[in-house]
């Protein structure tokens, strides 16, 4: 068996960084028009409002991941904490979530370099990236965190500058001229529900700290550094999307831009020129390439958990390369559904994507509330605050969130679940059958002593 597991071989550090790649940083740009537009201009808060909403639930993942160090996530959380089946549908319905991350990474990439060479059809980039993206994630787990360090540093960079080049900018006299304002904060002809509706697009740009929980079993001491991991990444991206947010907000007065939709194009010639509208366009395309690479290793580990507790076939998804000890068959099976990218519009894949992670965020926030305050009967005051208000008011505004999905996502998402629930009948003989669940606490995993670093082996 110890042949055919995953190694612990991960350091906080190199989670942080997958966890940043799959969040992918520059999605600040890819959404600034339209958030800029729906929240009319108090970008800002919009941000500081979705970084709290979304800070409720990442407690919760790190709550979980605490309990149960194991690769399944949201899935195995809910079939631990609550019950097998309805872990099953929850893990079917992020697999939506996470399988057609990669997908959507090919097609915003696909968008600027097609832009750049027109002569060059559409499909063969898609090949070029989903090759890419399944090669460094077959190699192994390492080797897709150091790709995802470099370029997650290359961002962090390019937004740096960004901010340095807009303060330069303000210096020099245009928007605000000023550094100190609160006009991306408060606008008094501006209606809360409005910065609200813009606060609900930027929901979804936090999406990623929950993707290292299915790094689990290859990340030394996941019971503590998963939560550690998880909550150094919602602070840098919450840091960086507000300070952008707000630095863009001061330079945006004034500016009337062309088109919603190349918004952030338009502004970051302002500031930085033609040249750096150029490397804005390389970065954005290395950022989405190292998101799909990034997610292309989470979700491999989630099939090869639903793998080897047999809800998934267990001879393809339970397999691990016996030399590059990752999930061989699960990523070789995600990179053929990305080729769907083909066929599939960008703005159908983000809806099955949205449906997916708020199911997901729903039951991690219950999953908190069963283990602990009803299992555990933890239950003092503090760990009433911790195990049952948390949990709440982040199930709260997951359902607030809910409110603002649109009709298609919900008929989409649910159809999927309803494939699910009929897949979980046929497993189950109606019912009769309960499902089958991996003992995860008999098993040892191995850590890769040749980075001379230490773990606990068991849970």
């Amino acid at each position: 068996m110890k042949g055919n597991m995953l190694v612990r071989s991960l350091t906080l550090g190199q989670v942080v960084f997958l966890g940043l790649a799959w969040n992918n940083p520059m999605v600040f740009f890819a959404t600034y028009g339209i958030a800029t537009d729906t929240s009319q201009g108090l970008l800002a808060s919009a941000y500081v409002i979705a970084f709290l909403a979304i800070l409720f639930t990442a407690f919760s993942y790190g709550k979980m991941a605490k309990a149960f160090p194991i690769s399944g996530s949201a899935y195995t959380y809910t079939q631990k904490s609550m019950n097998p089946g309805l872990g099953f549908i929850v893990g079917w319905t992020i697999l939506l979530d996470y399988l057609l991350t990669p997908l959507i990474t090919c097609l915003m990439s696909t968008v600027f370099l097609s832009a750049q060479f027109p002569e060059v059809p559409a499909f063969v980039w898609i090949l070029i990236l989903n090759v890419g993206m399944t090669v460094i994630s077959i190699l192994g787990i390492n080797l897709s965190a150091s790709v995802s360090k470099i370029f997650v540093v290359v961002q962090i960079i390019f937004i740096a500058v960004f901010s340095v080049l807009t303060i330069k900018s303000l210096w020099g006299g245009m928007g605000t001229s000023t550094l100190i304002s609160a006009v991306p904060f408060i606008n008094p002809q501006v209606s809360l529900p409005v910065v609200l509706a813009g606060a609900s697009l930027l929901c979804f740009s936090f999406l990623g700290f929950d993707s290292v929980t299915t790094l689990s079993e290859e990340t030394i001491k996941p019971e503590k550094n998963i939560p550690k991991a998880i909550m150094l990444i919602m602070l840098i991206i919450g840091v960086m999307y507000i300070g952008a947010a707000y630095l863009s907000e001061l330079i945006h007065q004034g500016i009337v831009f062309k088109d919603t939709d190349s918004a952030a194009l338009e502004l970051v010639k302002v500031v930085g020129g033609n040249l750096f509208s150029s490397i804005f366009i390389t970065v954005m395309i290395v950022a989405n390439f190292t998101s799909g690479v990034a997610a292309v290793s989470s979700v491999s580990r989630v099939m090869y958990v639903m793998g080897r507790d047999s809800v998934l076939p267990k001879k393809i998804f339970a397999y691990i390369h016996p030399r590059y000890k990752t999930p061989f068959n699960s990523i070789i099976v995600v990179g053929l559904i990305s080729l769907l990218a083909i066929v599939m519009s960008l703005d159908t894949a983000i809806t099955f994507i949205n449906f997916g992670a708020l199911i997901a965020f729903t039951f991690v926030n219950l999953s908190v509330i069963a283990h602990y305050y009803v299992r555990q009967r933890r239950r003092s005051f503090k760990e009433t605050t911790q195990y049952l208000i948390l949990p709440l008011i982040g199930a709260g505004f997951i359902m607030w969130l809910w409110s603002y999905l649109a009709l298609n996502a919900l008929i989409l998402g649910c159809s999927w679940v309803a494939c699910g629930l009929i897949y979980l009948i046929f497993l189950t003989k109606f019912f009769r059958n309960k499902l089958p669940e991996f003992n995860f606490d008999e098993t040892v995993i191995p850590i890769d002593h040749s980075s001379n670093k230490e773990s606990a082996i068991s849970t």
